[in-house]
């Protein structure tokens, strides 16, 4: 969801960490597989942050270059 909706470059680092999360527990690399799935968790917590914070500044531009478009046109 964050790789499509939010922040796509973290979105990706995040996919990528987690697929490697099964196969590092399958050779028995238990400590890099949590390793691995906390840098994906961590990463797709970062993305949707971004994707938040870009979203609040557009609407906030968008209200404010519309109401000036608004003023000027009365």
């Amino acid at each position: 969801m964050v790789t499509v909706l939010c922040c796509l470059p973290l979105g990706i680092v995040s996919i990528v960490k987690s697929t490697q999360v099964s196969g590092l527990w399958a050779q028995g690399r238990y400590a890099d597989a949590q390793k691995a799935a906390d840098d994906a968790k961590k990463f797709a917590m970062w993305g949707a942050i971004a994707g938040v914070v870009f979203g609040v500044i557009y609407l906030i531009f968008s209200l404010v270059v519309g109401a000036s478009m608004f003023s000027y046109s009365s």
